[in-house]
């Protein structure tokens, strides 16, 4: 069974449950504007994560990245670029407007990691704003990027479903915010480290409430959405709630990333049988 954990541990460390976090939240996107789910970019935004996350994990310091050391980062690196040329691959199918798209949220993305100047610091450095610029890109990535062929892009519901996407993610990075304190150097000034973990949990509360309001603001939505959105701000808060500076190994890395997962398997779920 030693075999299986392994397993488990390298698809958490690969990234690879994050990416299917960010595949069910672009699905959702499909499934709530009645768009047909475009395979190649679905293949695009699943493979490059992996490497993009990767990327931001494992190799801020470009030389180390390339030249690994450790067996276990090896391989974790060959899975990045096996992920890497499977995007490349599916972009060529694209459409340009969308490419375009696609070379903000990577400029963004790069800036997460790389130093815009060798003695600056990067977005990632700046802890009170990086999960805003995560929750950013996840929303500009599952919301507005699969608009962009069509002609919805511009509308009042995607961009009330972008906001919806945006507290969405920024309350679920606080239950990773509270878990590395003891690690965030006091410099970076996170939110716990400015307002305690306490507060940032009645922040996450306020977050999943306006998540969830914010759906009757929409000019149309089913009850379906409404119903799944409510689950899944019940859930998210609830884990808010629950978490601990000294959390269980898996808590967030495993259980809180898969809340998405879970918001997609309830909508086709209950959709499977409505």
């Amino acid at each position: 069974m030693k075999w299986i954990k392994q397993l488990f541990v390298f698809y958490l460390d690969a990234s690879i449950h994050v990416s299917f976090a960010v595949l069910a939240l672009l699905d959702l996107t499909w499934y709530f504007f009645d768009k047909p789910r475009e395979v190649h970019i679905s293949y695009f935004i699943f493979f490059g994560t992996i490497s993009c996350y990767n990327f931001v994990k494992y190799g801020v310091e470009a030389k180390k990245y390339i030249l690994v050391a450790q067996t276990y980062h090896r391989k974790i690196q060959i899975i990045s670029i096996i992920a890497m040329g499977a995007a490349v691959y599916h972009a060529f199918y694209l459409d340009v407007n969308m490419l375009v798209g696609l070379m903000v949220l990577g400029f963004a993305t790069a800036l997460y990691a790389i130093p815009m100047l060798p003695k600056s610091k990067n977005l990632r450095s700046l802890g009170g704003w990086k999960i805003f610029i995560v929750a950013m890109v996840w929303a500009g990535t599952t919301v507005f990027l699969p608009m962009i062929p069509g002609k919805g892009l511009l509308s009042w519901d995607v961009a009330i479903e972008g906001g919806q996407r945006f507290l969405f993610v920024l309350a679920l990075m606080l239950p990773f915010e509270i878990r590395d304190l003891k690690y965030d150097a006091p410099e970076l000034k996170t939110m716990p480290q400015r307002f305690g973990i306490p507060k940032v949990k009645r922040f996450g509360m306020l977050l999943m409430l306006f998540f969830f309001l914010l759906t009757f603001f929409k000019d149309s939505w089913q009850s379906l959405e409404l119903f799944s959105k409510a689950v899944a701000a019940i859930f998210l808060g609830t884990m808010i709630w629950n978490t601990k500076e000294n959390q269980s190994t898996y808590f967030a890395s495993f259980w809180v990333e898969a809340i998405p997962i879970f918001w997609w398997g309830l909508i086709w779920g209950l959709g499977y049988w409505i």
